[in-house]
């Protein structure tokens, strides 16, 4: 009988011990979304290098917000800004190249590829027209009192 009694005391104190230590370690933090925008475009990957301006949408088939921000970007498209939607299953290669790892995601770039805006997730017309027309004619729109400047196309 000692020996049972000795057994559970035994591991009575190691439970206990277990116990301590698992709450003097700290947790591990929770994971955390590290998407990203490119900085820089190769303007060669997409088909109309010539336009000064270029807005590339990174979308999937699957993704119905993409679809959303893919017609948005449409109405864009001009002699001077190039739209350009780069869906997942025809063109993973650029999505990889790109680190694209969530979609939809909107790029406004220049003619050297820098990117002067971007989008992760929806994106409203208006806040779309307003990056496309502060990346051609910075200062053109003030971001804190709305938009300011011309309301034409862009072209």
């Amino acid at each position: 009988m000692e020996r049972l009694l000795v057994a559970v005391a035994i591991v009575l104190v190691a439970v206990a011990v277990s116990q301590a230590l698992r709450r003097r370690r700290p947790s591990d933090p929770p994971t955390q979304a590290a998407h990203s925008i490119p900085s820089q475009l190769d303007r060669r990957d997409f088909s109309e290098v010539d336009a000064p301006w270029l807005v590339a949408v990174f979308t999937s088939a699957s993704c119905s917000t993409c679809a959303d921000v893919a017609e948005k970007a449409q109405v864009l498209r001009s002699d001077s800004v190039a739209v350009e939607v780069v869906e997942f299953g025809a063109r993973r290669d650029l999505h990889e190249r790109y680190g694209i790892d969530a979609v939809p995601c909107l790029v406004v770039a220049g003619a050297d590829g820098s990117v002067a805006a971007g989008f992760l997730g929806p994106v409203t017309a208006t806040d779309l027209w307003a990056a496309v027309a502060d990346a051609r004619e910075p200062g053109s729109v003030r971001q804190a009192d709305g938009c300011q400047g011309d309301t034409g196309t862009f072209e």
